[in-house]
């Protein structure tokens, strides 16, 4: 074979071959770009995500009809997550594992991820807590446990070693020692004692040591409130856990403690409606921070030096209740969004998670009334309108693409501002509200 005829040989080998290598080297990019993915994931603790604003935090249920034992499908697991990523959140927190809402919605993240390696999202598992007898026809037994606790605890531990990438925090009940869940609280000697199994899970390796433990609960339950509160179990409960997760609602005061509320309008009436409304929003704000700062100043005062961060915190949008007109008149779109976007300086300047309630509105809370509050605590509805607060990403195309319950992301109102606006009111004197306690 003359040297022609084997540079023509050699060009003809180098054509073939070419695309295999090029193929072969982008999928090696491909994969080492997956692996460098899974690698971090695994890498970054709670440590790392909580108390940093680059990871925003929401709390999810993603229940969309009135009846709760319809699930979220796995499309419809999907589809929120995209729609909560498009606007920066990257962890979650849910709050049972006795439904299967919480392991679908760590498969489908799992299956986003693959799809698109660049999604990052967490996951802070809940884990449901009772007592004795709650939820039945007989008389709870608030110094006993419920049997379903355990098992409860057991599946968390088992998503939490199947999903190490994902899941990051372990919650320990849900406001399950406030008092006024006179339907299933606990004393907090049972919540101590399943956040020191899962701590000693940790230390005999059957748990990941960069997992957080913890417990979500109202600010009175760690010490922020009554001294009915003040016990050496919660005491040994702040040392237990990693962080306080905890929650606070000035919404629900404006009924029940409603002074800071109304004091804002009183004597100011050369204030124009809505700088009315900017300075009762401000003075919720500052609510909220007090009962944050009740709970630091009990817990420093046991010598105790953790990281606190918002478990829960939200305003509904609606209420034809004790929120509504004929009530405090705190429930509007506009006022969700001052304090939505107040939460958010608050807890980023302060380097806090806040793990706002909620993504989306869920008919199944609050009864058989379309009106209650508690349905409307979503920042988008439940067919996928977007509610004031995030106005703003519907206008910077933030959802362009995505859709939920078949619909695009659109916003609530048609956009109309004035429309918003005409239903918004000013809280009450003093002298117009009866309160009922």
């Amino acid at each position: 074979m003359g040297m022609t005829q084997l540079r023509h040989h050699i060009r003809i080998i180098i054509y073939l071959l070419l695309p295999v290598f090029i193929f072969s080297c982008k999928n090696n990019s491909k994969t080492e770009s997956k692996t460098e993915t899974v690698t971090k994931e695994l890498s970054l603790s709670a440590n790392d995500i909580l108390g940093n604003p680059e990871y925003l935090a929401m709390s999810y249920g993603g229940y969309r009809h009135a009846d709760h034992g319809i699930e979220p499908t796995m499309d419809e697991l999907k589809e929120d997550v995209k729609i909560l990523a498009a606007m920066g959140i990257k962890v979650l927190r849910t709050y049972k594992v006795h439904k299967p809402q919480a392991a679908n919605l760590l498969q489908a993240i799992t299956e986003l991820k693959k799809e698109d390696p660049e999604l990052e999202m967490y996951v802070m598992l809940g884990i449901w807590i009772d007592c004795l007898d709650a939820w039945t026809d007989r008389e709870p037994d608030h110094n006993r446990e419920s049997a379903d606790n355990g098992p409860q605890v057991e599946e968390a531990v088992r998503l939490a070693n199947k999903y190490p990438d994902i899941v990051k925090v372990l919650a320990v009940g849900n406001e399950a020692m406030v008092k006024w869940a006179a339907s299933y609280y606990v004393q907090p000697d049972v919540i101590l004692k399943w956040v020191n199994h899962l701590q000693n899970l940790k230390k005999e390796g059957r748990l990941s040591k960069d997992l957080w433990i913890t417990s979500s609960d109202n600010f009175a339950s760690w010490g922020g409130g009554g001294e009915e509160y003040h016990v050496e179990d919660l005491n040994e409960l702040i040392k237990a856990v990693d962080f306080l997760s905890v929650h606070t609602y000035p919404m629900h005061d404006t009924h029940y403690q409603p002074e800071f509320w109304q004091k804002p309008i009183e004597g100011h009436s050369d204030m124009t409606h809505l700088e009315i409304l900017d300075v009762a929003m401000l003075r919720a704000k500052h609510y909220a921070m007090g009962q944050y700062q009740a709970v630091k100043d009990y817990m420093e005062g046991l010598g105790v030096n953790k990281p606190i961060h918002i478990g829960e915190t939200g305003w509904a949008s609606f209420s034809d209740g004790y929120y509504g007109p004929k009530g405090s008149r705190a429930c509007d779109e506009y006022k969700e969004a001052l304090y939505y976007q107040h939460m958010r300086d608050w807890t980023n300047e302060a380097k806090m998670s806040c793990f706002y309630f909620e993504g989306f509105d869920e008919p199944w809370k609050g009864g058989n009334n379309p009106g209650n509050s508690e349905k409307h605590f979503g920042l988008f509805t439940v067919e996928g309108k977007a509610k004031y607060a995030l106005w703003d990403e519907v206008d910077k195309g933030a959802f362009e693409g995505l859709t939920r319950n078949g619909n695009p992301i659109t916003k609530t109102y048609n956009g109309d501002k004035e429309a918003l606006l005409s239903e918004v009111l000013a809280p009450p004197m003093t002298s117009e509200i009866k309160v009922h306690h």
